[in-house]
C-alpha cells in the first residue's frame, strides 16, 4: 500500500496550511522531516528540514495511529505556515521520499471506505458537506456523514436476517413438528421494515432538493414586472428590464439562500401569443421550466390574465407593480420593494414544508436500493400469505432484500459508483 500525501486545506495564502500524510510510511516520513514525533493525538511544535538539513518551516505535528485515524491508516498532519512557497517546499520534499506519492482526488476518503471507517452513504454525506452552501444543506449532509442512514440500514438488515432465519428454521425442520408458529413474528418484522422503508423512500425527493436546491419560477405576461422583481431579489441587475414587451427571451437564474434553504429563482419570458419565432421559443422554454419547478409565482398585470399555464395547488398568485396598484390587493413591486418581504415569506414557508418531508436518504441511488429491498419484501409477504409451503422462496426474497440494503451502504455492488463519487473530492480528501 502506497503512502500518500496532499494539501488538505485550500490553496493560496493563509495563516495555516495542513498537509496530510497517510499510509505505512507516514510516521517515518514525518520523522525524516521533524526528527521526533509527539505522542499520538497530541500536537507538538517541530522544526521541519529537508534531506540536506535545510530548515523548511516550524510547524505543529499531529500523529494518528492505525485504526484511530480518518483513513484507518497511520496518519500524520503537518500544520505549517500557509504561504504558497512553504507548502510547495514541503510537498516537494515529501515527493522526493521513497514510497510516497501525491494523493489522487478523494483517495483519503476512499481509503476510509476500504478500511471500514466510513460506509458509502457516509462518503456521499462527506462530499455533500464539503459542497454545502446553506444551513439546511450543512445539517442534512452532517446527518448522513454521522452514519444515520447506515444505522437505519443496519436495523432493517437485522430484522430481515431474523425473519429469514425463522423461515429457514421451518425449512430445516420441515419433517418435524416446529413447536412455535413463526408466521406472526415474521409478518411483524416484514411489516415494520416495509413501513420504515416507504417513509424513507418518500423523503428522498425533498432531501435531493435540499442538496441540489429548490427552483421557484416567476411567470406571467410581458411587462408584469418579473425581471424587476428578480433584480430586487438578487440585489443586482441580473435581468434586463424594459418597457418593451418580450425583452426576456431565455430563462435567467439567480441563486439565493432562503432561511437556510438553497433556492434558484427563475425569471422567464412573458407568456403570450407571439408571432416572433425567437420569442416563441423563449415562451416554450419558460413554460417547460416553470412546470418542472418546485413552485411558481404568477405575477399578474392589470388585466389579471395568464396564458399558456395554469397555477397548481400551492402556487402563489400576486399582482405585479404594487406601486401602481390600489390598497387591498396582494401585490409586489420590484421597483420599490413593496410586498416583497411578504412574498419571500410565503415562498420560504412553502419550501420549508416541502423540506420537512426529507428523511435520511438523499440520493436517487439510495431510493433505488430501498425500492429493490421493498419489492423483495413485498414478494416475500405475498408468498407467505399463501402459507408456509412457500417459505423457502420467501426466504430467498428476503436475502435479495438484504443484498439491496448492503448496496445502500457499500457492502456490495459499489464499484460502478465510486469513480463518480470520488471525482468530486479535492486532493486533500
Amino acid at each position: 500500500m502506497d503512502t500518500i500525501f496532499a494539501l488538505a486545506t485550500a490553496r493560496g495564502k493563509a495563516g495555516v496550511a495542513v498537509i496530510r500524510v497517510s499510509g505505512p510510511q507516514a510516521p517515518n516520513a514525518a520523522r525524516a522531516l521533524a526528527g521526533t514525533l509527539p505522542s499520538a493525538r497530541l500536537a507538538g511544535l517541530r522544526r521541519l528540514v529537508d534531506a540536506q538539513g535545510e530548515v523548511l518551516d516550524s510547524a505543529l505535528v499531529l500523529r494518528f495511529e492505525k485504526g484511530a485515524s480518518f483513513t484507518g491508516e497511520d496518519v500524520v498532519e503537518l500544520h505549517c505556515h500557509g504561504s504558497p512557497a512553504t507548502v510547495t517546499a514541503l510537498l516537494r520534499t515529501l515527493g522526493e521520499m521513497d514510497g510516497l506519492r501525491m494523493a489522487e482526488p478523494g483517495e483519503f476518503t476512499r481509503r476510509a471506505l476500504e478500511n471500514g471507517v466510513l460506509d458509502l452513504a457516509q462518503v456521499e454525506g462527506l462530499g455533500d458537506l464539503l459542497e454545502a452552501e446553506t444551513e439546511a444543506q450543512r445539517r442534512q449532509a452532517l446527518r448522513v456523514l454521522s452514519g444515520a442512514l447506515g444505522e437505519k440500514a443496519e436495523g432493517w438488515r437485522a430484522a430481515l436476517i431474523r425473519a429469514a432465519a425463522l423461515l429457514e428454521a421451518v425449512i430445516d425442520f420441515a419433517d418435524e413438528d416446529v413447536p412455535v408458529d413463526v408466521t406472526p413474528e415474521v409478518a411483524d418484522l416484514l411489516q415494520g421494515v416495509a413501513r420504515s422503508l416507504n417513509t424513507e423512500i418518500a423523503g428522498v425527493a425533498a432531501a435531493e432538493r435540499i442538496r441540489d436546491g429548490f427552483e421557484v419560477a416567476i411567470v406571467g405576461p410581458p411587462n408584469a414586472g418579473k425581471s424587476t422583481l428578480l433584480n430586487h431579489l438578487a440585489g443586482r441587475e441580473a435581468a434586463i428590464t424594459s418597457e418593451h414587451a418580450g425583452t426576456t427571451r431565455d430563462v435567467i437564474e439567480v441563486r439565493m439562500d432562503l432561511n437556510g434553504l438553497p433556492v434558484t429563482i427563475l425569471d422567464t419570458a412573458g407568456l403570450r401569443d407571439s408571432a416572433d419565432a425567437v420569442e416563441t421559443i423563449g415562451i416554450e422554454r419558460a413554460i417547460a421550466r416553470a412546470r418542472s419547478a418546485d413552485l411558481r409565482v404568477f405575477l399578474l398585470d392589470e388585466a389579471g390574465r395568464i396564458e399558456g399555464l395554469e397555477p397548481a395547488p400551492g402556487d402563489i398568485v400576486v399582482r405585479g407593480k404594487a406601486d401602481l396598484v390600489g390598497a387591498g390587493q396582494f401585490a409586489v413591486s420590484g421597483k420599490t420593494g413593496e410586498g416583497v418581504g411578504d412574498l419571500v415569506a410565503r415562498i420560504t414557508a412553502f419550501l420549508e414544508t416541502r423540506a420537512a418531508r426529507a428523511e435520511t436518504a438523499t440520493r436517487e441511488r439510495h431510493r433505488l436500493a430501498m425500492l429493490r429491498a421493498g419489492e423483495s419484501i413485498a414478494e416475500a409477504q405475498n408468498r407467505l400469505s399463501l402459507g408456509m409451503d412457500a417459505a423457502e422462496l420467501a426466504a430467498e426474497d428476503l436475502h435479495r432484500a438484504i443484498r439491496a440494503l448492503d448496496s445502500l451502504v457499500g457492502r456490495v455492488d459499489v464499484e460502478q459508483v465510486l469513480d463518480e463519487i470520488f471525482a468530486r473530492f479535492c486532493l486533500g480528501k
